[in-house]
């Protein structure tokens, strides 16, 4: 279907165009810091056992969310609602003996519930995370003291309270970051310089939507509600215009095809995970592969359970029920089983993979000033390459806007800095190389090329075997393409 020697073509510039781009090699990715996810194993019966705890800095008010990876070193915020929060970076290499590398703190740093991060050289390297009104941006060139370096207040989001117009999440699918900002709406903001980042738009949902998760997938964007029982996803083609998708406001629904409040929600590749606080706990899954015409997928009910945030590695799935937190076998949705349970005193809300071992976090009431532990979950260390489950555009697609994005979705989280043009290529119908910013969150890589398309024009994109790595330093295992056509004049 394709022809291997115009993609062969293309590794150098023509003769006629000295200037042209020419993608850096597939292993050009930049260099990372730390070892990455633990590379060691357990006995049977270190498994759901807490090993070491995790500490944020002195000011830690001990209100943990989840965890994420750059560059080789788990990163975990520590904020709480009010304010006066920071990050830290640890070396996992002896999960059982986490050593922190890095610390920062601002005071106007908010309760967090995702991060995004940018790589754009060794000196330009930046995270963006929630701020008390607005949003944060943080240097992260020096690994030993990450600085805030940008703090954006948004007119419209205030404090104190914890749902109604606070900052709840974001994405950062480079330049853009989606901000969910709970009866706000989502604000667009573009970043592509953090020193100086330029609030494009606001979208406010009609019915009102409490925005809580947000995640941006090439052209689609996903919005889950906080404490409530109905998500959207939105067609983001032109990223500073949203669009409504015919269908695409739906219920969350348990298996009897019931309505249910989910507190949080997350979306990884075809499906959105929901985590239930309606009469028990547990996960609800939505697939979300059509999203004019997204459907009831699966469902794990857990009696007394009160369910936090939910999150998803290679057929597993982690929920924080506030009492206890679920590591649940979901390889066959159809017969969802739960292998363990991990214990933590206070709220427990978060339980984040890493790798073999996850993260277990309390956002309220801890106990001895312990708000997260490192807890084993499978015995041998995660060797396993990631897998590509979804693509926006789809193979095929036609009548794609100029102003796309390339969106790839993996079954668990990424390395970020792994998502850039060297391991994600664009060509055009000429066998061109076309520029672009590649970027990370969570299980999601994307690629924005840095000028429009053009029209009624042919693109192929290679996700190259070798490219793309987990936490843990697996890489993808084979290159995918993908063929899609814009749209006329």
């Amino acid at each position: 279907m394709y022809i291997i020697s115009l993609l062969l073509s293309c590794t150098e510039p023509s003769k006629d165009s000295a200037e042209a781009f020419v993608f850096p090699s597939v292993d050009s990715m930049p260099e990372l810091r730390g070892p990455g996810a633990p590379q060691v194993d357990f006995a049977e019966e270190d498994l759901f056992e807490n090993c070491a705890p995790l500490y944020g800095g002195e000011e830690d008010f001990l209100h943990h969310n989840l965890v994420v990876g750059y560059r080789g070193h788990m990163v975990m915020p520590w904020a709480p609602e009010w304010g006066r929060g920071g990050l830290s970076f640890f070396d996992m290499s002896n999960p059982c003996d986490p050593q922190k590398v890095g610390e920062g703190y601002h005071e106007r740093m908010r309760e967090s519930h995702a991060i995004g991060t940018q790589y754009l050289s060794e000196t330009e390297q930046y995270a963006v995370t929630t701020g008390i009104l607005g949003i944060q941006f943080w240097d992260l060139q020096s690994l030993e003291t990450p600085e805030m370096i940008n703090y954006m207040q948004i007119e419209g989001v205030f404090y104190p309270d914890s749902y109604t117009r606070v900052v709840l999440s974001l994405f950062w699918q480079y330049p853009y970051v989606y901000i969910a900002a709970a009866d706000n709406g989502f604000f667009v903001v573009n970043a592509e310089d953090p020193y100086n980042p330029v609030l494009e738009m606001q979208y406010e949902f009609d019915p009102p939507l409490r925005a809580a998760s947000i995640y941006a997938l090439g052209n689609h964007l996903f919005v889950g509600a906080a404490e409530g029982s109905e998500a959207e996803v939105l067609d983001i083609s032109n990223p500073t215009n949203p669009q409504p998708i015919g269908g695409g406001r739906f219920f969350v629904t348990d298996a009897e095809g019931t309505p249910r409040d989910a507190y949080h929600s997350g979306m990884v590749g075809n499906w959105g995970f929901f985590a239930r606080k309606e009469s028990g706990g547990g996960i609800m899954v939505m697939d979300i592969s059509e999203p004019s015409n997204p459907t009831f997928t699966a469902a794990y009910k857990t009696e007394g359970g009160n369910g936090g945030y939910a999150y998803y590695q290679q057929g597993y799935g982690f929920v924080g029920d506030s009492h206890w937190a679920a590591v649940l076998d979901m390889r066959d949705l159809n017969n969802i089983q739960e292998i363990g349970r991990g214990y933590l005193p206070g709220d427990l809300d978060t339980i984040t993979p890493y790798g073999n071992i996850a993260v277990l976090s309390v956002d309220d009431e801890p106990d001895e000033g312990i708000a997260s532990v490192v807890m084993p979950w499978k015995t041998t260390a995660d060797q396993e390459a990631p897998n590509l489950i979804r693509t926006v555009p789809t193979n095929g697609s036609t009548n794609v806007a100029l102003t796309s994005r390339i969106g790839l979705a993996f079954d668990e989280f990424i390395e970020p800095t792994s998502a850039f043009a060297g391991s994600i290529r664009l060509y055009d119908s000429n066998g061109q190389a076309i520029d672009g910013w590649g970027s990370g969150q969570e299980t999601i890589a994307n690629f924005t090329p840095k000028e429009p398309l053009l029209p009624n024009t042919t693109y192929t994109v290679e996700v190259l075997q070798g490219g793309i790595e987990d936490l843990s330093g697996n890489k993808l295992s084979e290159t995918h393409t993908v063929e899609f056509t814009t749209i006329g004049n």
